[in-house]
């Protein structure tokens, strides 16, 4: 019977030891906006003071009154833009980003962000506020997450942002939205969903990580 080489790796050895490309969305995915959303919701007269919501209670409500919809893109070009300084980076996500750094893994940051919000008076360039949020966080310094600036991307269409995604050879690719993992352009590589609430309906053919921490163990082949 033959036998096992001893220089063969399992799948799991592999992924804890090859060296990754990986790819991450920025909002809804490295950062959060939950209690930015909301604090706005409020401050704008869109919600009472007493709503208690993350930003999907908020897109929520807001979509179910008249108007809504129109209320809601206006809110985004905020929080998005001027907001922004607010926002936080979801727990776990800067020990992910550590980690890469330390393990010598190449990190890439694919956005699809118009330049300027559709309906923000102020024409606050969305894509410049992301870049200073990250760099206050550290994002660009070797004694931080030591991501290259040219190593961020941000898109003008889902289109674009899967051709970057395949032009840059990413091995893995984390994202909040299940309808740019599906799509049919979708590069043929690993994809993981971040998703912190439950959705109704069949669930993806790729993980699905409520945390920073399950991403983290998807990515470098340690589930347990």
């Amino acid at each position: 019977m033959a036998r096992n080489s001893p220089f063969d790796l399992d799948r799991a050895s592999l992924d804890r030891t090859a060296t990754k490309r990986i790819g991450i969305d920025f909002d809804n995915t490295i950062v959060g906006y939950d209690q930015v959303f909301l604090a706005a919701a409020k401050a704008h007269g869109l919600l009472a003071g007493d709503f208690v919501g993350n930003k999907h209670a908020v897109r929520e409500t807001l979509r179910q009154m008249p108007g809504g919809e129109l209320s809601w893109q206006r809110l985004q070009g905020f929080v998005y833009g001027s907001g922004i300084v607010d926002a936080v980076m979801f727990e776990g996500a800067g020990a992910f980003l550590r980690r890469c750094r330390d393990e010598g893994h190449e990190v890439f940051i694919v956005s699809h962000k118009t330049e300027y919000g559709h309906l923000d008076q102020n024409r606050i360039n969305l894509r410049q506020a992301a870049r200073d949020w990250m760099q206050r966080h550290g994002f660009f310094r070797a004694e931080g997450y030591a991501i290259p600036a040219e190593n961020v991307f941000f898109e003008s269409s889902r289109a674009d942002k899967l051709r970057r995604i395949a032009m840059l050879g990413c091995t893995h690719f984390i994202d909040d939205l299940e309808e740019v993992l599906s799509d049919a352009a979708f590069p043929p590589i690993n994809r993981i969903l971040f998703r912190t609430h439950d959705v109704a309906g069949a669930a993806p053919c790729y993980p699905v990580c409520a945390t920073w921490a399950r991403i983290e163990a998807e990515v470098f082949g340690e589930r347990g």
